[in-house]
C-alpha cells in the first residue's frame, strides 16, 4: 500500500503527466455526458420500454456495448466511434493490398497526414450510411422507439442523420485531442470508456440475479468474479507474450571507432494480429442477422443461430473463423522477407542461419509455430461470453468474460500503464512494478484500439 501511494505521488509530481491525465479525464467526461443527450425529436420519458426491448438482442447489445449505452439511449453519440474504426480498418487494408497506398504511406509524415485525411472523409460516408440504418431502426413500429418520436418523419429523418454524423465526428475529434494532448490512444480510450460504462450496471444485475432464491447466492457470484480475474490474467499473458529471436550484428571499424558487434533480439508477438481477427469474424457472423435487422425476434433457422452467441454451432463456426482470420491477418501485416532484407542491409544475421531467403524462411516458420497457439487462445477468448451465458451468467455481464470487449480493455490499460511507466523512468522514478516492465500491445491497427 505504501508503494502504491508513493507511485501515485510520483505520477502527480510530474507536471506534464499531470496535465495529460487531467485533459484526458476532462475529455472523457465530455464524451460520457454526450452519451446521455437524447436525439432531437425523441421524448426521453418514453425510452425505458424501448431500451428494454433493444437490449435483448445480441447484435444490438454488442453495438450498445461499444457505444457505452448510447445506442439504446438514442443518444447523439449513438453510433460512437465505430464508423471511424471501420474507415481506419479499410484504409489500413488498402495500404497493405494496394501498392499506390503503400507508396503514400512510405512518404513519411506527409503521407500519414494524407491517409488520415482520407480516413476522415471515409468516416463521413460510413457514418451517414449507418445513420440511415439506425434511423430505420428507430422508426420501425415494432421496435418501441417509434412511439417516442415527436417530430414529423421527414424532419426527424433529416435532423437525426445530421446529428448522428456530427456526433460521430465530434467523438472522433475527442479521440484525436486525447491522442495529442492527453494520455494514451484517444480512440482506444473512448472505446474502453464506453465498455466500462456498462460494467457497474452489469455487476449489479448479476449480483441481483445471484441473490435470488434460485440464483446460487453470493458464493456463485464470487466464483464468477474469480474466473473473470483469471481470464484477465490469461489475456495479459496473451497480449504481452512474445518470442525473442537472437540477432547478431557484424562489427564495423570506421576510423578509430567500432560499430556493431552487439547481440540483440527480434521480438515476435504471439498475437501479432491483436483484436482484428475477432472483429473480422464478428463482422462476417453479423451478416445473416442483417436479413432481419429491424426485427430480430422473428428470425428463425440460420439467422437465429447466428444471433445467439451461446449457440454451439455459432461458437464452433466463430472459433474456426477467428483462427483462420488470425493466420490471414498475420500474413498480411508480418512480412518475413522484408525483415530478412532489413537485417541483411544492417549487417545483421541470425546465428546459424544464412542471410536472405533462409532467414526469411526461418522467421516465417517461427511465426507459424507461435501463431497457432495464439490463434487457438484468441478463439477461446472470443467464445467465452457464450460459455458464460450458457452457465447462467446474465447476458450483460457475460460480455466481460471475453470477446472484443475484454481484449480491448486489457490492451488499452496495458498501453496506458506503459506510457505512465515511461514518464516515471524518464524522471528517475521507479516503475509501476517492483520487477519487470509493462509491455504494450504494439498493435498494427492504425487506431491501436484493438
Amino acid at each position: 500500500m505504501k508503494k502504491l501511494i508513493q507511485t501515485i505521488k510520483n505520477i502527480w509530481a510530474i507536471e506534464e503527466l499531470r496535465q495529460k491525465i487531467v485533459v484526458t479525464l476532462a475529455l472523457i467526461l465530455v464524451y460520457r455526458v454526450g452519451t446521455h443527450i437524447v436525439l432531437p425529436g425523441i421524448d426521453p420519458n418514453q425510452l425505458d420500454q424501448a431500451k428494454l426491448s433493444a437490449s435483448r438482442t445480441g447484435l444490438l447489445g454488442l453495438f450498445d456495448t461499444f457505444a457505452g449505452g448510447a445506442f439504446t439511449q438514442a443518444s447523439i453519440f449513438a453510433l460512437g466511434i465505430m464508423p471511424y474504426i471501420s474507415a481506419s480498418i479499410f484504409m489500413q487494408l488498402m495500404t497493405i493490398l494496394i501498392p499506390q497506398f503503400q507508396k503514400i504511406q512510405k512518404e513519411g509524415e506527409s503521407g500519414r497526414k494524407k491517409i488520415n485525411q482520407w480516413t476522415r472523409y471515409l468516416t463521413i460516408i460510413v457514418t451517414a450510411f449507418q445513420a440511415g440504418a439506425y434511423l430505420q431502426y428507430l422508426t420501425n413500429p415494432q421496435g418501441g422507439y417509434a412511439q417516442a418520436i415527436l417530430l414529423d418523419r421527414t424532419l426527424f429523418s433529416f435532423t437525426t442523420i445530421v446529428t448522428l454524423t456530427a456526433g460521430t465526428l465530434f467523438v472522433m475529434w475527442l479521440g484525436e485531442r486525447i491522442q495529442d494532448k492527453g494520455l494514451g490512444n484517444g480512440t482506444s480510450i473512448i472505446i474502453m470508456v464506453g465498455i466500462l460504462g456498462r460494467l457497474p450496471q452489469s455487476l449489479l444485475q448479476e449480483f441481483g440475479a445471484k441473490s435470488q432464491k434460485a440464483g446460487g447466492g453470493l458464493l456463485i457470484f464470487l466464483i464468477e468474479i474469480a474466473i473473470l480475474v483469471a481470464i484477465i490474467l490469461g489475456l495479459i499473458i496473451l497480449v504481452q507474450g512474445l518470442r525473442k529471436i537472437p540477432v547478431n550484428y557484424a562489427k564495423q571499424i570506421i576510423g578509430n571507432r567500432q560499430f556493431g558487434g552487439a547481440r540483440q533480439f527480434l521480438p515476435v508477438k504471439v498475437n501479432s494480429a491483436g483484436v482484428m481477427p475477432i472483429i473480422f469474424a464478428q463482422a462476417i457472423m453479423f451478416l445473416p442477422t442483417l436479413v432481419s435487422f429491424t426485427n430480430l425476434d422473428s428470425a428463425k433457422g440460420v439467422v437465429r443461430i447466428f444471433n445467439d452467441h451461446s449457440n454451439a454451432w455459432y461458437m464452433l463456426i466463430y472459433s474456426v473463423m477467428v483462427i483462420g482470420f488470425t493466420f490471414l491477418y498475420t500474413a498480411l501485416i508480418f512480412n518475413p522477407k522484408q525483415i530478412a532484407e532489413d537485417l541483411k542491409r544492417n549487417n545483421g544475421f541470425i546465428p546459424g542461419v544464412k542471410p536472405g531467403q533462409p532467414t526469411a524462411d526461418y522467421i516465417g516458420s517461427i511465426m507459424d509455430k507461435i501463431t497457432l497457439p495464439g490463434a487457438i487462445f484468441l478463439a477461446i477468448v472470443g467464445i467465452m461470453p457464450g460459455f458464460a451465458q450458457r452457465l447462467g451468467v446474465t447476458q450483460a455481464f457475460s460480455t466481460f468474460f471475453g470477446g472484443t470487449s475484454l481484449l480491448i480493455m486489457v490492451g488499452v490499460v496495458l498501453d496506458t500503464l506503459q506510457q505512465i511507466e515511461t514518464y516515471l523512468l524518464m524522471r528517475q522514478y521507479d516503475g509501476l512494478m517492483n520487477s519487470g516492465r509493462i509491455q504494450g500491445r504494439q498493435t498494427t491497427m492504425p487506431t491501436s484500439a484493438l
